[in-house]
C-alpha cells in the first residue's frame, strides 16, 4: 500500500502529463499494433492514477487494469504473451524517464516515490489475472485434447471391433473348407498333404484367436463384457489351465510349482471362463518370457473379501517404466521384429492384447492386477510376478445359481 501523500504529488503528476502521455503513447503504439482509442485509454489510466495518489488507495486502478487484462488475444494466450504486465513495466520505466527530465531531483523523488508502489500494485493485480486466465486457457486446452483422444480411442476401438467381426467370417469359410478338404483325403497316405492340412488347421486357430481377443479388447473398451457367474474354486481353474498347458510346459521343459493355499478351495461366484481367459494370458505371457528350464510358481493367499493369485516366473523381467505399459493395448515391449513367431516360444510374438484382455476381465469381477519385477534382464533373469485379486462374491443374482452354491457348500 503506498504511503499518504502531500497535496504537491497531484500538482506534479498534472506537470508530467503531456510528456507522459506522448512518450507512453509512442512507446507503445510503436511497440505493438495502435489499438484504436489508445489516448483515451492513457488519459482514463492517468486520472486513475491521480486519483490513486490523492486517496492512498490503489484499488482505483483495478477497473482499467482488469479491462486491459481481459482484453488478451487468444493468440497472446496461445504464444505465453502477458501483455497488460509488459505494458505496465514499460510505464514505469517511461515514468521514471519523464520525471527525471521533467522535474527537479527532490520532486522526482517525491512524486516516484508515491506511485511506483501503486504501479506494484498494479503488477501484482495483472499479473495474478493474467496467470489465472491462462491456466483456464491452458485447462480447456487440454480438455479439448483429452476430449479428441478419447473419440480417436473410441474411432479405434470401433475400427478394431468391426474389423474382427468381417474376419470371423472368411475365417470361418477356411476352416470349413480346411475341415472338408480333410475329409476328402482321409483315406489318402500323404503325409505332405497332411502335413499342410495341419498346419493351415494351426494357422486358422491362431488367427480366430487373434480376432477373439480383438473382439474381447473391444467389448472392455465399451463395457460391454458380460460376466456369466457361476461357484467355482479357484484350485479347479489352476488345475485345468495345467492340463490344457501341460504339453506347452514339457516342450519348453519348464518347471511348474503349483502350491496350495488357505482359500484356493473355497467357492466363490465368477465367470469361470474368462477368469480362466485371464490367468491363461498371464500364463502365457509367463511362458513367452521365461527361458526354457526356466520355473513357473502358482501360489496365492486369502485376503479379507479377496483371493490373490501369485503367479511368478524366471523370465527376463520387466523394467520399471514399462510395468504399466504391458497392461495397455498393443503394448508390446522391446522390437517386435526381433520376437519369434511362435505363440509360446521364448519371447514369442503376439498383438498385445493378453494381458489388457485380463486386466479388463478382473477389473469386470471388481478386482485388479499388478506386476512386479526387479528389471529387465535377459542374462540374471530376475524375473516377474503377477497379482491377481479375485473378490470373493458368495451370493449371485441368479437365484438357480444360488441354489446349487448352497448344495455344493453342504456337500463339501
Amino acid at each position: 500500500m503506498p504511503k499518504k501523500t502531500t497535496t504537491s504529488i497531484p500538482k506534479l503528476l498534472l506537470k508530467i502529463r503531456p510528456a507522459w502521455t506522448e512518450r507512453v503513447g509512442h512507446e507503445l503504439a510503436r511497440g505493438m499494433d495502435l489499438r484504436e482509442g489508445l489516448n483515451e485509454q492513457l488519459d482514463r489510466f492517468f486520472e486513475l492514477l491521480e486519483q490513486s495518489v490523492t486517496t492512498g488507495d490503489p484499488a482505483w486502478m483495478d477497473s482499467i487494469l482488469l479491462d486491459w487484462a481481459k482484453s488478451s488475444t487468444e493468440t497472446g494466450l496461445e504464444e505465453g504473451m502477458y501483455q497488460v504486465t509488459f505494458i505496465l513495466n514499460r510505464m514505469i520505466v517511461m515514468t521514471i524517464q519523464v520525471a527525471s527530465e521533467t522535474l527537479t531531483r527532490q520532486q522526482a523523488l517525491d512524486l516516484l516515490s508515491a506511485v511506483v508502489p501503486i504501479f506494484t500494485y498494479g503488477l501484482g493485480v495483472v499479473a495474478r489475472y493474467e496467470m489465472e486466465t491462462r491456466v483456464a486457457h491452458i485447462t480447456g486446452e487440454m480438455e479439448k485434447v483429452q476430449k479428441q483422444m478419447e473419440r480417436v480411442d473410441k474411432s479405434k476401438s470401433a475400427f478394431i471391433s468391426v474389423a474382427a467381426h468381417e474376419l470371423k467370417t472368411p475365417i470361418t469359410l477356411i476352416d470349413g473348407y480346411a475341415s472338408m478338404m480333410e475329409d476328402l483325403v482321409v483315406d489318402e497316405k500323404s503325409s505332405t498333404l497332411n502335413s499342410l492340412l495341419t498346419g493351415m488347421q494351426t494357422g486358422i486357430a491362431r488367427l480366430r484367436t487373434i480376432v477373439d481377443d480383438m473382439i474381447d479388447v473391444s467389448m472392455i473398451d465399451n463395457d460391454l463384457l458380460k460376466l456369466n457367474f457361476q461357484p467355482m474354486q479357484v484350485s479347479q481353474m489352476v488345475n485345468a489351465l495345467y492340463i490344457e498347458l501341460e504339453e506347452t510346459f514339457v516342450s519348453r521343459k519348464l518347471n511348474v510349482d503349483i502350491r496350495e493355499f488357505e482359500g484356493n478351495k473355497q467357492w466363490i461366484y465368477v465367470d469361470p471362463a474368462r477368469i480362466m481367459q485371464a490367468m491363461r494370458n498371464i500364463l502365457n505371457n509367463a511362458i513367452k518370457y521365461t527361458p526354457d528350464g526356466g520355473r513357473i510358481t502358482i501360489d496365492g493367499r486369502l485376503l479379507p473379501g479377496l483371493i490373490e493369485v501369485i503367479i511368478a516366473d524366471t523370465g527376463i523381467g520387466i523394467s520399471q517404466e514399462n510395468q504399466e505399459i504391458i497392461f495397455e493395448k498393443f503394448g508390446q515391449l522391446g522390437r517386435v521384429e526381433l520376437h519369434s513367431s511362435g505363440k509360446t516360444k521364448f519371447k514369442g510374438g503376439g498383438p498385445g492384447l493378453g494381458l489388457p484382455i485380463a486386466r479388463g476381465i478382473l477389473e469386470a469381477h471388481g478386482g485388479s492386477i499388478w506386476v512386479e519385477s526387479e528389471g529387465y534382464d535377459e542374462k540374471k533373469c530376475p524375473g516377474s510376478t503377477f497379482h491377481i485379486l479375485i473378490p470373493i462374491r458368495t451370493e449371485s443374482p441368479d437365484t438357480k445359481m444360488a441354489r446349487l452354491f448352497d448344495a455344493l457348500e453342504k456337500k463339501e
